[in-house]
C-alpha cells in the first residue's frame, strides 16, 4: 500500500516502515485491556509517611542534592486553547444574538463564562488585559458595564490583545503578586529553585515546547531569569526540547487503511504525552523529577509542595542507594546467602516486588542473576493524593499477561469498562496520579539507561478523531506516566490533595489557592 512518495515521507519523519506496519498491526488487533487485580490503598500498595518520617526523607534529600544532578521534566507544549473552551463557546452564541449571559438552571450552578466576567478584576492578567485595551482607547469597566463582553473576549483571545488562544498554558498568566502577574513557566522556574537545586547550586529546568513558541519561551526567561537567581542564590540552567516527528503515529481509516489528506499524503498524528519518553531518554541527570505544566501554585502554598517533593525525593535517593549497593555485591559476586535472603527481603517489603514462587528452589547463583535482573532497573516514586473527585489515573495492582503483578499507573481507557468485575476494581481507587514522579534512570554504575527498553508496548490505545470533515483512527503510544514506564520499579506515597491545583479551564484561576492570600 505505500509508494515511493510514502516512502520519502516516512524517511523524512525519521520513522521506519517496519515501525509504520507495526503500528498498523495494532489498528488491525487492537490493544489488550490491562489486568486490574485491585486498587493499591495505604499499606496495599500506597505507603503513607509520619511527620516526624517526612522530615528525615527531607533531610535525606537535600544532602543527596548537595553531590547530586537534580533536574526538573515540564512537559510544557500544551496549548492553552482548551483553557478557554467555555469563552469559545460563549462568544460564538453572544454573536448569534444572544444579549445577555444567563444562569444554567442546573446543578452546574452559574455559567462558567458568566463567572469569569463577574470576578475578572481578580484574575492574574486582568491588569495586562486592561493596558492592552487602554492602548486602543478602551476601557475595562466601561466594556463590563454596557456588557460588551465580545470586545474583552477577543482582546484576551485574538492577536488584538492577550493572544491567549494561540499560546501554550506555560505562557498565561497564572498569579497575580504585587510587582505583577507570573505565567505558569516563571512559577515552575521559581518551584525549581526551592527544591531542584543541585551540585554547584545549579537548578535545572527542562521544558518540551513547540517549536512556534521557543523565541516566546527563551524571551521571557532572559527577562526573568537574573531576579530569581539573584533572589534564592542559584544558577538556572534552562533547557528545551520539542517532540520529536518519528514520535508520531500513522492514522487510518474505519477499514484501517492509512488515512490520506487530499492530496494524497499520509496523515501523521503527534503520539501522546508517551512520545516525551524520547525526550526524557535524553536527559542525563541523578534525579528528576515530573510535573505537569498547570499544577503549580503561588509562593504562599509553595512550602506544602516543595516539602514533598523532597520527600519522594528523599525516598529514591534512599531506595536508589540500597538497590546499588545490592548490585554492587551481585556484581562482584561477594553476596553470602544471607545477602541474597536481605536482598529478596527488601525487593518483597520495600519495592514490593513479589518473588517467583519456585525462588527457594533456586541455586544461589541462580537467585544472584534472577535479583540482579529485578533490581536493575529505572525507578519511579509517584505522589498519590485521595481521590476527590479528579480526573486522572489512579494507582493499581496489575497482573501482565506473563502473570506478574506489579504497581501502575492506570487511566480508564486501559481498562475495560464492558466488564463489571473490572468496571467495579477501577471505581474503588482510593487514590490518583496528579503527575507527581521522580525518576531514577542511572543504573549502578552511574550510567543512563535506555528507557525504551522499559516500554510495554500492549498499553496504548487507539481514538477516533477526525480531519477534514472526515472520521479517522489516532494511535496513542504507552503513556509516558503508565505503560512507557511499565517495567520500571514503580512505588506510591501518598501526599496531600493541596500540592495539586492544576488549571484546566481559566476559572480554575479564581480558585481560592490560584488567588491572592
Amino acid at each position: 500500500m505505500l509508494t515511493d512518495s510514502d516512502l520519502l515521507q516516512i524517511h523524512d519523519k525519521g520513522m521506519t516502515v517496519e515501525a509504520i506496519e507495526k503500528q498498523l498491526e495494532y489498528f488491525r488487533k487492537g490493544f489488550t485491556f490491562v489486568d486490574l487485580l485491585r486498587p493499591a490503598t495505604i499499606s496495599d500498595g500506597i505507603t503513607s509517611f509520619s511527620d516526624e518520617e517526612k522530615d528525615g526523607f527531607s533531610g535525606y534529600f537535600d544532602e543527596f542534592a548537595k553531590t547530586s544532578e537534580i533536574v526538573k521534566f515540564v512537559p510544557a507544549s500544551g496549548a492553552a486553547s482548551r483553557m478557554f473552551k467555555h469563552l469559545f463557546e460563549f462568544i460564538e452564541k453572544y454573536r448569534q444574538g444572544v444579549n445577555k449571559l444567563k444562569l444554567l438552571n442546573s446543578e452546574d450552578g452559574q455559567d462558567p463564562a458568566e463567572y469569569l466576567f463577574s470576578h475578572l478584576s481578580e484574575i492574574a492578567f486582568y491588569d495586562e488585559l486592561t493596558l492592552k485595551l487602554e492602548r486602543e482607547g478602551l476601557r475595562i469597566e466601561k466594556l463590563l458595564e454596557i456588557e460588551d463582553f465580545a470586545t474583552i473576549t477577543d482582546f484576551i483571545l485574538t492577536g488584538k490583545g492577550l493572544d491567549y488562544a494561540n499560546l501554550p498554558k506555560a505562557l498565561i498568566g497564572f498569579h497575580i503578586y504585587p510587582e505583577g502577574a507570573r505565567t505558569a513557566a516563571e512559577e515552575h522556574m521559581e518551584e525549581a529553585a526551592l527544591y531542584a537545586t543541585g551540585l554547584g547550586g545549579i537548578s535545572r529546568l527542562h521544558f518540551t515546547i513547540s517549536p512556534e513558541h521557543r523565541t516566546r519561551f527563551e524571551c521571557l526567561i532572559n527577562n526573568v531569569r537574573p531576579e530569581i537567581e539573584a533572589r534564592f542564590g542559584v544558577r538556572l540552567d534552562i533547557s528545551f526540547s520539542e517532540q520529536k516527528p518519528s514520535t508520531d503515529t500513522i492514522a487510518v481509516d474505519e477499514k484501517n487503511v492509512p488515512f490520506r489528506s487530499a492530496e494524497g499524503k499520509l496523515l501523521f498524528r503527534p503520539g501522546g504525552h508517551g512520545a516525551l519518553l524520547d525526550n526524557l531518554n535524553e536527559i542525563n541527570a541523578d534525579m528528576i523529577f515530573i510535573k505537569n505544566i498547570d499544577n503549580i501554585v503561588p509562593d504562599r502554598l509553595k512550602p506544602q509542595t516543595v516539602l514533598h517533593k523532597k520527600l519522594i525525593g528523599g525516598y529514591l535517593a534512599w531506595i536508589r542507594e540500597n538497590i546499588n549497593g545490592f548490585l554492587v555485591k551481585i556484581q562482584r559476586e561477594s553476596c553470602s546467602a544471607e545477602d541474597i535472603r536481605a536482598m529478596a527481603g527488601f525487593a518483597e517489603r520495600t519495592l514490593l516486588i513479589s518473588m517467583p514462587p519456585s525462588f527457594g528452589d533456586l541455586t544461589d547463583s541462580e537467585k544472584r542473576s534472577l535479583l540482579f535482573g529485578l533490581l536493575n532497573r529505572p525507578v519511579r516514586v509517584c505522589g498519590m493524593v485521595k481521590n476527590e473527585g479528579e480526573p486522572g489515573g489512579g494507582p493499581f495492582w496489575v497482573r501482565d499477561r506473563h502473570g506478574v503483578t506489579s504497581l501502575q499507573i492506570v487511566e480508564s481507557c486501559q481498562v475495560d469498562m464492558n466488564d463489571p468485575d473490572q468496571k467495579k476494581i477501577f471505581s474503588e481507587a482510593t487514590h490518583f496520579n496528579p503527575v507527581d514522579l521522580v525518576c531514577g534512570i542511572r543504573d549502578f554504575r552511574g550510567q543512563t539507561f535506555d528507557l525504551r527498553e522499559f516500554v510495554d508496548e500492549e498499553t496504548g490505545f487507539i481514538s477516533i478523531k477526525s480531519s477534514g470533515g472526515r472520521n479517522l483512527k489516532a494511535l496513542e503510544r504507552p503513556g509516558l506516566w503508565n505503560g512507557a514506564m511499565a517495567r520500571w520499579i514503580t512505588l506510591f506515597i501518598e501526599v496531600p490533595i493541596i500540592t495539586f491545583n492544576p488549571v484546566k479551564t481559566v476559572t480554575d484561576l479564581l480558585r481560592k489557592e490560584h488567588l491572592k492570600g
